[in-house]
């Protein structure tokens, strides 16, 4: 996989826990300039509206507020749009990300079953040699999960689950937010100064 920090990404917010990691790689990858598409699950919107605080309303009013509030724009698309723009291996976005991954679109990834706009985006990138990061958010993990993730690993994606780590001293759940956040912005071949390096225990 290419190291070189992608123009264009699609994020793909699925129904597992874990919003906030969400809006802090949205802000992140605003403030890289990157070009966003954004398609949101209906239990993703469900989700953020919950773990984020939004206001009740309709998907648009939600999305809306999700970016603005992140301080970003993006091209959204509706989770079932088979005939958008990321579905097809010619207009495809240089990366694809599922932030977060629910065990659900994991398999769906899997097994190649596009039921959805997020699960295609995730299956063109495959098929074309770009990258690929899921961030499952699930525990504890059944042989199921893991067989899942494995196959997704060997087709060529990234699994990076969102474990933060405490190397580095987080002072806040924000901190363990942007570890996560940080590490996905590494996968994509960004620079990011979220958390601190490790420093040799020296610090």
């Amino acid at each position: 996989m290419s190291t070189s920090p992608p123009q264009s990404v699609f994020l793909g917010v699925s129904g597992a826990s874990g919003a906030p990691y969400a809006a802090r790689l949205v802000q992140a990858l605003a403030a890289a300039g990157c070009s966003l598409q954004l398609s949101i699950s209906e239990s993703g919107i469900l989700v953020l509206r919950h773990e984020l605080g939004l206001p009740a309303g309709t998907r648009a009013a939600v999305t809306g507020e999700f970016l603005q509030r992140a301080g970003a724009t993006a091209q959204v698309f509706a989770p079932d749009d088979l005939g958008a723009l990321p579905a097809s291996g010619s207009s495809a976005p240089d990366a694809v990300v599922i932030c977060p991954c629910s065990m659900s679109t994991a398999a769906n990834i899997a097994l190649g079953t596009s039921r959805t706009l997020m699960h295609r985006a995730a299956d063109v990138a495959l098929k074309e040699r770009r990258p690929l990061i899921v961030v499952p958010r699930e525990t504890p993990l059944t042989q199921i999960h893991l067989r899942r993730l494995l196959e997704l690993a060997e087709a060529g994606a990234v699994v990076l689950p969102a474990m933060p780590g405490f190397y580095f001293r987080p002072q806040s759940l924000q901190d363990a937010v942007d570890h996560v956040a940080g590490k996905v912005l590494t996968a994509l071949g960004f620079e990011q100064d979220l958390f601190p390096p490790w420093d040799g225990g020296l610090g």
